[in-house]
């Protein structure tokens, strides 16, 4: 998706998932519910914000997710200037909302939120059009500072699918954790993923 630009060796744009919620551990697919933190979330929160502060990024240009769960997590890692962005909302599961995959599978085997029909929700081609508007935005600003991209498992995921120039079903490659970082960048000509799922120490 993203093409080589003058200048952005040391450019880099850094993904952070939220800490743990409840659904979370159950593996619920949590989209639009607006649910907070565990214990063990802020805790997660915190220490990612020891991550980031190893990464030592310039000037950061912070973007959240409108969802409670990701404007905590951020203010929690020590980014507390950030624009709300609705395009880093999680993926809208509709009637799926609250679901795990087992759950859905009783009806619809081998279903997977990659590839399967998410009724009343959105599409993968929907969540490959706001990734690139997300993305867009980063690029704009890239060169002269770091982006910091705090949102979802799912929707990250599709993020880096789509920076690496994959169509959205690939982020089914790339498992997140939660409170877990990556960095996407560049190598020489060509977009490439630094890191990924870097875990904050548990204290």
């Amino acid at each position: 998706m993203m093409d080589r630009m003058p200048g952005l060796d040391d450019a880099r744009v850094v993904l952070l998932r939220h800490g743990e919620t409840e659904w979370s551990v159950q593996h619920r697919h949590t989209g639009r519910t607006d649910i907070p933190l565990t214990p063990a979330g802020i805790r997660q929160a915190t220490a990612a914000g020891r991550v980031l502060a190893g990464l030592a990024l310039r000037d950061p240009l912070v973007y959240v997710s409108p969802r409670l769960r990701a404007r905590h997590t951020a203010e929690l890692a020590g980014l507390a200037e950030h624009t709300t962005d609705p395009d880093l909302a999680e993926w809208d599961y509709g009637d799926y909302e609250g679901w795990t995959t087992p759950e859905i599978r009783a009806q619809d085997p081998a279903w997977t939120v990659w590839t399967g029909a998410v009724p009343g929700g959105e599409s993968a081609a929907e969540i490959g059009g706001r990734a690139d508007r997300v993305l867009a935005r980063a690029a704009a600003v890239l060169g002269e500072r770091d982006v910091v991209l705090v949102g979802h498992g799912h929707f990250s995921r599709a993020l880096i699918a789509r920076w690496l120039g994959f169509e959205v079903r690939e982020g089914r490659r790339f498992a997140l954790t939660t409170a877990a970082v990556s960095v996407l960048g560049y190598e020489h000509e060509d977009a490439t993923l630094w890191a990924h799922d870097l875990r904050p120490d548990q204290p």
